[in-house]
């Protein structure tokens, strides 16, 4: 029997099931307007603008407005004055990079990720579905069967489903956007992933793990149980290339993570050399030694982040619903 848990967290997940009722295939280039998207943790509007040529970016508590340039394939729009502020939208999916940044792939609600992974285990299976193909490693024999040729069945808000012939045999892939957990390794994924084979149904989670705590700013509510001082703040920003980055109580700080499917360590983070009051210092230092100290990472049923040291203590945060200066 496959081990896992799917859990219905709202700021992680759409709620709610597949319906079968289709839809079309999206468009291949252009951009929707007053479309939504998900990057990671941020949800994006798009909407139109008052003025020609410019569409209004909006995320927290922030409007940005952007101009169309010239693309090869797509819909490209670029912050005047700021070119390193970008949306690129193609079809279900966007790139969006804001001051240099480049958040996690951005998401019409219920599409996937243009690679997307996902696995069960007891008996062991994967799938990759990527460019309208699967490569499948089966249950049982492990045998391996690539370029399988997929069409899409459903497409809603919810998820995505995917059929597929290859030989006499059916089969079915349904993506849901519902928090998944593996029980196996304790690891959490973004969507619940079910494989039909001819008449045997697999379950199992995919989507990039990254996705769950990259695109927000986390601010600390709870060190170790003992609450955090009035009027102090303690965050977390998961970057691209494994980099994470915040502010500590009273110095900023920066370093690198690591993401498996065992769970989740942080490198010793180099900070400012600020001097603070003492109780402030006292608590920066207990947060940077706990950091040190965690080795998994979830996400709670009310969407808080859960960093875990090896000896149970509990770093506590939830999202900040602000943009930080």
């Amino acid at each position: 029997m496959f081990l896992r848990r799917v859990l219905s967290v709202s700021a992680v997940a759409l709620a709610g099931a597949l319906v079968s009722a289709c839809a079309s295939d999206p468009a291949n280039t252009g951009l929707s307007d007053f479309g939504r998207y998900q990057c990671g943790q941020l949800d994006v509007a798009v909407k139109s603008s008052e003025d020609d040529g410019l569409i209004g970016l909006e995320y927290l508590n922030r409007r940005v407005l952007l101009k169309e340039a010239k693309s090869a394939s797509g819909a490209l729009f670029v912050a005047p004055g700021d070119p390193e502020t970008q949306f690129w939208s193609k079809g279900e999916r966007a790139t969006l990079t804001l001051r240099g940044e480049t958040l996690p792939e951005c998401l019409e609600p219920g599409a996937i990720e243009s690679s997307f992974r996902a696995m069960g285990t007891e008996p062991f299976w994967s799938i990759l579905l990527e460019n309208g193909e699967m490569a499948l490693t089966r249950p049982y024999d492990q045998r391996v069967s690539e370029g399988v040729r997929l069409s899409q069945a459903v497409s809603n808000r919810h998820g995505r489903v995917y059929e597929a012939a290859l030989g006499d045999e059916t089969i079915e892939v349904r993506v849901a956007h519902q928090l998944c957990e593996d029980l196996m390794a304790g690891a959490q994924y973004p969507a619940q992933v079910r494989l039909t084979l001819g008449n045997e149904t697999f379950e199992g989670c995919g989507g990039d793990r990254h996705r769950l705590f990259r695109g927000a700013e986390w601010v600390v509510e709870d060190l170790a149980g003992f609450g955090i001082i009035d009027r102090s703040r303690m965050t977390l920003r998961f970057l691209a290339d494994n980099r994470v980055a915040g502010r500590a109580s009273c110095n900023h700080y920066s370093g690198r993570y690591t993401l498996t499917g065992e769970g989740l360590t942080f490198s010793q983070q180099a900070t400012t050399l600020m001097a603070c009051a003492p109780p402030l210092m006292n608590q920066e230092r207990r947060f940077l030694e706990l950091l040190e100290q965690v080795r998994d990472a979830r996400i709670g049923r009310s969407g808080e982040l859960l960093l875990e040291t090896s000896a149970g203590d509990v770093i506590r945060a939830i999202q900040s619903d602000k943009e930080s200066p």
